[in-house]
């Protein structure tokens, strides 16, 4: 039997979304709001966020349509179920064409560039194609927790958090999703979304599809999970292609936007990369941040993690049953400092 949860703040909010879907958002006062709100596209000084530029050219439109092809022969992610989600066929991550979300808050525990004063405006899509042993959002990610909602409402969704005053829409594990998105983010523009969005990811991403984002996304934030074929296909269900596939994503992800650029204390635009420290070397650390040394920058920001515990189903797994040992994190910090990796987030 399973402990029950602490009702936080989060889960509060999660059941009123379930209960109310977008219109839980309520326009606050505009003391609160750190943006402006409704200003119609010829307003704009500034082509930022990125995907600005694009919706004024038509781009963002034929993105768009070309995304949402793909739901018809499905290759979103590198595990190229090629089912037609149209027609009600699901492939592994068991999504349908229809955008799935969990809950959508003001998040204040992610990495400080994003939270700000106001808080990362947080959006939990559901289901997931790596589906993790270890998963400690399973609920979500593997059971499919949450509501389909239509691209108007997420939408909707997005400007309601803009409203609270949020610095950014930060989507997690959003790969599945990407028609949607961007559907949804071309219905916001002209009413006012005016906030650069976190492409919050697992790592697990295909080349064409991130080409496809080029210009829409200004922060990418993915995991790195594994760097042994062998551990990623033990863990995630199968994913044994997962290191060569998240090699080729932060490369190209930080082709599209850099380095994280910070100012006055927020993220504009560029690359965050988290990475969760697992028991046994089995995280492929080392490999890791030599991987990130040598081929992205060394003003890399990184979050290196220390905060894993047996969730899911890693109790049946003898070499991730247990928490992570104080030198295990500590060894990671200093393979960090070998490969002249400073900027850690803390």
């Amino acid at each position: 039997m399973n402990t029950p949860q602490k009702y936080t703040r989060r889960l509060f909010l999660q059941n009123v979304f379930f209960a109310l879907g977008s219109s839980l958002f309520i326009a606050t006062s505009p003391a609160f709001s750190s943006r402006k709100t409704g200003l119609s596209i010829s307003e704009e000084t500034e082509d930022y966020p990125s995907y600005i530029k694009l919706y004024k050219s038509g781009e963002l439109s034929r993105r768009v349509k070309k995304l949402k092809s793909i739901h018809e022969n499905c290759h979103l992610c590198p595990r190229d179920c090629r089912v037609d989600r149209t027609k009600g066929q699901l492939g592994r991550c068991q999504a349908s064409d229809r955008v799935k979300v969990s809950s959508a808050y003001p998040h204040f525990g992610e990495e400080s560039p994003l939270v700000g004063k106001y808080g990362s405006g947080t959006i939990f899509f559901s289901n997931c194609g790596l589906r993790c042993v270890y998963c400690q959002n399973y609920t979500i990610s593997i059971e499919g927790e949450g509501v389909e909602i239509a691209d108007r409402r997420l939408a909707e969704s997005m400007l309601s958090l803009q409203k609270m005053g949020c610095h950014n829409i930060n989507l997690v594990t959003p790969t599945h999703y990407v028609p949607n998105i961007v559907s949804a983010l071309k219905k916001a523009i002209p009413k006012g979304l005016r906030i650069p969005l976190v492409y919050n990811t697992g790592g697990y991403e295909k080349l064409d599809v991130l080409q496809l984002l080029d210009g829409i996304i200004d922060i990418y934030m993915p995991d790195c999970k594994y760097m042994d074929p062998k551990h990623a296909s033990m863990y995630s269900d199968g994913a044994y292609n997962y290191p060569y596939y998240v090699r080729l994503a932060f490369k190209e992800m930080f082709r599209q936007v850099g380095d994280l650029v910070v100012e006055r204390g927020l993220a504009k635009r560029g690359l965050i990369i988290r990475h969760l420290v697992l028991p046994n070397r089995i995280a492929g650390t080392e490999q890791f941040l030599k991987f990130v040394a040598e081929n992205l920058s060394k003003t890399t920001y990184l979050n290196i993690m220390r905060q894993y515990r047996p969730e899911y189903k890693a109790t049946e797994y003898p070499e991730i049953a247990r928490q992570l040992k104080r030198k295990e994190y500590t060894e990671a910090l200093q393979w960090a400092k070998k490969y002249g990796l400073t900027r850690l987030d803390r």
